[in-house]
């Protein structure tokens, strides 16, 4: 695929699980990595339905196309990563009486299974965040692996304060990711935080001023290029799936991304190419 490809083609051309021409996600490829851009900048990129439908077929195609090593999800212009639901229009299905109850999760919900709640995709996501980062916005960084910050960052989930729930996973990923009475704070507060203190926190791998974010999210990804990719996706899934184990049921347990990893011609190349002094040669197979 040719450099920085954007895919908004016609409908007619391409696979149904990619998005036609669209002003809501921009999904490009660049090499092996895919930018996923939520484009709704005249409001802070907050998430509609129709945002929803088109992000789960571009998760398809992440997931699916065997060139795609790495994902970095960020959001247009220099506000806003995202400020979570669009409340407009939660707003407008509430009046017309079709917006119906809502819990944790989106299963029966338009763009199911969202990020939040694909636990299976051992590709690597790194968020790139600048701006607002709030309810859903802030929920969907918390599903990613790595998240670069902006100085001008601001993270909260406000939920508490609009009668809803963080059923993103943001109550459960934060009450993990935090000390318990840190998130609990934030949690039943909706305080926001600064870049700084989220960094401080463990939550935020980096933060540089807004001019450097280009540089630093791309530093990041060049790392994990270097990487044999499917190293990075066993190592993922592994972490992930271990968190709840025993230490000794991890060991026990077969891992299929690793199970793919140790019997690749990549984890023969690694070691060859360390002997010989070389750049590896990886095929992701």
């Amino acid at each position: 695929m040719a450099k920085g490809t954007v895919l908004f083609l016609p409908a007619k051309s391409i696979p149904a699980r990619l998005p036609a021409v669209s002003d809501v996600v921009r999904y490009t490829k660049d090499g092996h990595v895919a930018v996923v851009t939520l484009d709704r900048p005249q409001v802070l990129n907050a998430m509609n339905l129709r945002m929803h439908e088109e992000l789960a077929r571009v998760w398809d195609d992440v997931q699916a196309d065997d060139d795609v090593w790495v994902a970095v999800l960020t959001g247009a212009g220099d506000k806003a990563f995202s400020v979570g639901q669009d409340l407009k229009e939660l707003a407008e299905r509430v009046r017309a009486g079709v917006a119906g109850t809502a819990t944790f999760g989106s299963r029966g919900k338009p763009g199911w299974p969202r990020l939040t709640e694909r636990f299976d995709l051992t590709k690597p996501v790194v968020a790139k965040v600048r701006g607002y980062a709030m309810g859903g916005g802030f929920e969907l960084a918390l599903a990613c692996d790595i998240i670069v910050a902006s100085e001008d960052a601001t993270f909260a989930l406000p939920e508490a304060k609009l009668g809803l729930m963080a059923g993103a996973g943001g109550v459960f990923r934060l009450s993990k990711q935090l000390p318990w009475r840190t998130a609990m704070g934030h949690l039943l507060t909706g305080r926001p935080m600064t870049a700084r203190r989220a960094f401080e926190l463990g939550l935020v791998n980096e933060v540089v001023p807004a001019a450097e974010l280009d540089t630093c999210v791309d530093g990041w990804v060049s790392d994990i290029l270097r990487c044999a990719p499917l190293s990075v996706r066993a190592i993922k899934e592994a972490a992930t799936k271990s968190v709840t184990m025993p230490l000794e049921t991890a060991f026990s347990t077969r891992f299929p991304a690793e199970e793919q990893r140790m019997h690749s011609r990549d984890a023969v190349e690694g070691p060859l190419a360390f002997v010989d002094k070389r750049q590896p040669r990886w095929e992701a197979r």
